[in-house]
């Protein structure tokens, strides 16, 4: 049985910097696109960045120049690499696996999702 693991989040100062793995176990990744999400308190979850099985990243407008996702196929491992965090980038962040090779954006294209991990960012 595939299960995605976060790592942990915890509490980082604004403008501070965090990297969130999620590490894969029991089936390789290598051959889905992969997302990341987030849920704050109150609102509804909301897409941060996908990559697909051949690299190819795409970004919600919001994170843009801020956040970057990446893969490594060796370690069956996905990473979101924050940078100048808000205060507004508090959340649940999730990591998900694709049904499809590619980008997509929407959660219906998730089909397999980590547990979360909780991240504060402190004004």
């Amino acid at each position: 049985q595939v299960q995605l693991v976060e790592s942990w989040g915890g509490l980082v100062q604004a403008w501070g910097s965090l990297r969130l793995s999620c590490a894969a176990s029991g089936r390789t990744i290598s051959s889905n696109g992969m997302g990341w999400f987030r849920q704050a308190p109150g609102k509804e979850r909301e897409f941060i960045a996908s990559i697909s099985s051949s690299s190819t990243t795409r970004y919600a407008d919001y994170v843009k120049g801020r956040f970057t996702i990446s893969r490594d196929n060796a370690k069956n491992t996905v990473y979101l690499q924050m940078n100048s965090l808000k205060p507004e980038d508090t959340a649940v962040y999730y990591c998900a696996r694709s049904y499809y090779i590619g980008t997509d954006s929407s959660d219906k294209s998730y089909g397999l999702w980590g547990q979360g991990t909780q991240v504060t960012v402190s004004s």
